[in-house]
């Protein structure tokens, strides 16, 4: 296959593509909008550059627009992928979340040829009204989408997506091509073939594209991208749990204290499903005004945590997750229901420490876990492995472990965590994921344990050990990880209990990933015509929808006035607050401006961040002052050096409506309409004499 270029003649085959990635690329290279379907090591990314480099090279004024979903992928992608190829010829720009181009993207899109960045910053651009910050989509001439399944519902792919649905059907132009990249674009929940395919096309209509696979050089993908060795290390459950036992009879007597509604039956202890129950028992004590079943029902989500990670973890670190709970409300008793909890953990701590430390009834899976990574990490094999786990706490328990058994130290395993950005104890920053991932590619660490953060797009190709370890999840995430392993020989692991859940939802994976390519094949198989009637329908059926939730969240923010909706710390329901002195701050932060409800919080350490802003820089955390109540609110911000303004999350308080108490998980979900910050007013209240 030869194309004219500027320069002469060039082969795909002198690009470095096998020729089941000629035959994906095919239609993108005609200007189709396509998904590109291979498995993960299957490369899509390097088909994806090499469209990139025809269409820089054959379109006038073009303009390439890279979207990931996962800061990392910024850098892997600009350095590994499109860099190497595209540097000598093209302008090229990384910009993340943490990189100061993001304050002038507009700027930045008109001075460069190609531009790889988070979703999310594409979406403010389109958003903003800034001239420096704006971005059009008729700017961009090719948009080329990283795991293109997360485009659905609310996720910013989606967003993005939906302001070009719009304009195509509006016929508003012109619109760039788009290039979908997916490893599976799953089933969507759908467990027949009619309701897969209707995911699969929904997918396709989201995106505006065909989806495409190998049809031709399956046996050549097949040999270039040899699936993992997969093996379900199970174990048997323990005949004798003694810490677990008596976690249950503590929590037998919390709901005898707490009085449990005659109409609500809580599910089994140590399950999803009894935190489940519990967090809608703590929501019910708040709206009823009940802190005695609202505090119980916080504590039972504690020793129900316990009882999880007494199942996939050590004894102790069971332990010491309620230990550090109540180490924290320990110095914030409030009343008699306080006292109860906290005396029923102080009378049983020395118990349930000793059981803890019981070493003949510890947790058979992890020395199933052991000896798994053993067979893996021998003197004669340079091994790398993932070892991924549910939640940032127990990455950091079985990093403890790796990093404090002598067998696995001896081994030569050098374990580091990889867990999502953010801030507190449990996150990292962008630097320490990109230092994490340099180091594990360079080889002088060879075990990531890992949250999701590292399921998607991490290419670290001598990696030959993936672990799945007390894991729920679906088939997308299974492939993933799957995917993570691609040295020859490679081993991927399920350690789980010998017919529990996970090993059921493992099996239930392989079915829905069947499914998944039975799907496709049927969408595949449709007639263009048939294909284009039904993407179109799904189009406008999709517009409507967005406009119809739009109109039920401005009904939603108007069914109360700001000012008769009153804030209440929600641990001790303190009335601290009117909603009619929230202001929202360049569309993200929420802000008292009351200088009258300082009086209700202290302020505690300085709040570090990663990253700096253009406005704005962090302050010091607060937490309600209401005698020995110490909840969290937030933390103060300093707006453009002048204005320091408390920034609360509206998960940490009640608000009582004139139709009673409610509570919210986010501020998109408040009943009221929350007006935008005015920083001239503000300075005109606060500061009179600079406007003089």
């Amino acid at each position: 296959m030869i194309y004219c270029l500027k320069g002469g003649k060039f082969r795909m085959a002198d690009f470095g593509l096998y020729e089941y990635q000629e035959e994906v690329v095919e239609q993108a290279l005609q200007g189709e909008n396509i998904i590109i379907w291979l498995p993960t090591g299957g490369g899509k990314t390097r088909a994806a550059v090499y469209v990139a480099k025809r269409h820089l090279e054959t379109t006038r004024n073009a303009k390439v627009v890279v979207l990931v979903n996962k800061v990392h992928l910024v850098d892997q992608h600009y350095t590994k992928e499109f860099k190497p190829h595209l540097r000598h010829d093209y302008a090229l720009v990384p910009v993340s979340g943490e990189s100061e181009e993001k304050d002038f993207f507009g700027k930045v899109v008109q001075d460069n040829d190609v531009i790889i960045c988070t979703a999310q910053i594409l979406y403010n651009a389109l958003t903003n009204t800034e001239e420096t910050k704006h971005v059009e989509l008729s700017d961009i001439t090719l948009l080329i989408i990283d795991e293109c399944h997360h485009t659905h519902k609310e996720s910013v792919y989606n967003k993005v997506m939906g302001c070009y649905v719009e304009k195509k059907l509006s016929k508003e132009g012109p619109l760039p091509q788009i290039l979908g990249l997916t490893a599976s674009p799953g089933t969507g929940g759908a467990k027949t073939l009619e309701k897969a395919v209707e995911h699969v096309l929904q997918i396709c209509a989201n995106l505006d594209s065909a989806i495409v696979s190998t049809k031709h050089y399956a046996p050549e993908l097949k040999r270039n991208v040899p699936r993992p060795i997969k093996t379900f290390d199970v174990v048997v459950p323990r005949p004798h749990d003694p810490l677990g036992d008596h976690l249950k009879w503590m929590m037998e007597l919390v709901h005898e204290f707490m009085v449990l509604p005659s109409d609500y039956t809580l599910r089994e202890t140590g399950t999803q499903e009894y935190e489940a129950d519990v967090v809608i028992l703590e929501q019910q004590g708040v709206r009823q005004g009940n802190r005695q079943l609202a505090e119980c029902a916080r504590h039972l989500r504690q020793y129900n945590d316990a009882l999880l990670i007494n199942d996939t973890l050590r004894m102790m670190d069971a332990y010491r997750s309620l230990n550090e709970f109540y180490n924290m409300k320990s110095a914030t008793v409030i009343d008699g229901t306080d006292l109860f909890l906290v005396g029923l953990f102080q009378e049983n701590q020395v118990e349930l420490r000793k059981l803890a430390g019981d070493s003949r009834y510890e947790n058979p899976k992890m020395s199933k876990l052991q000896s798994v990574l053993l067979e893996q990490f021998v003197p004669s094999v340079e091994s790398r492995g993932i070892l991924f786990s549910k939640t940032r706490r127990s990455t950091h328990c079985l990093h403890d472990w790796v990093s404090t058994n002598k067998v696995l130290q001896e081994a030569g395993i050098k374990a580091a965590i990889l867990t999502g950005a953010g801030n507190g104890i449990t996150y990292m920053t962008q630097h320490e994921q990109a230092d994490t991932i340099r180091r594990f590619r360079q080889g002088s660490l060879n075990l990531l344990i890992s949250t999701s953060v590292a399921e998607e797009g991490l290419d670290i190709p001598e990696c030959n050990l993936v672990v799945r370890y007390g894991l729920l999840t679906n088939e997308i995430a299974q492939q993933q990880a799957s995917g993570r392993a691609r040295a020859k020989d490679s081993k991927y692991s399920v350690v789980a209990q010998k017919g529990g859940r996970e090993e059921r939802r493992e099996h239930i994976n392989e079915y829905l990933e069947e499914l998944t390519g039975q799907a496709i094949a049927k969408v595949q198989d449709m007639s263009p015509q048939e294909f284009r009637i039904k993407i179109a329908e799904l189009q406008k059926q999709a517009v409507i929808c967005k406009k119809l939730a739009e109109r039920r969240l401005a009904e939603k923010r108007s069914r109360h006035s700001a000012a008769s909706v009153q804030l209440l710390c929600r641990n001790c329901f303190k009335p601290v607050a009117s909603a009619s002195d929230i202001r929202l701050v360049d569309n993200a932060h929420y802000v008292n401006v009351n200088a009258d409800f300082k009086r209700h919080y202290k302020v505690g350490g300085q709040v570090c961040l990663d990253r700096t802003f253009e406005d704005w820089e962090p302050g010091c955390t607060i937490s309600c002052n209401n005698g020995s109540c110490n909840k969290d609110w937030g933390f103060e911000m300093k707006y453009k050096k002048r204005a320091l303004l408390p920034n609360i999350a509206i998960k940490h308080f009640a608000l009582q409506t004139p139709d009673g108490r409610t509570t919210a998980k986010k501020w998109k979900d408040v009943t009221f309409t929350v007006e935008h910050f005015s920083f001239v007013e503000y300075c005109d209240e606060n500061f009179p004499d600079l406007l003089d």
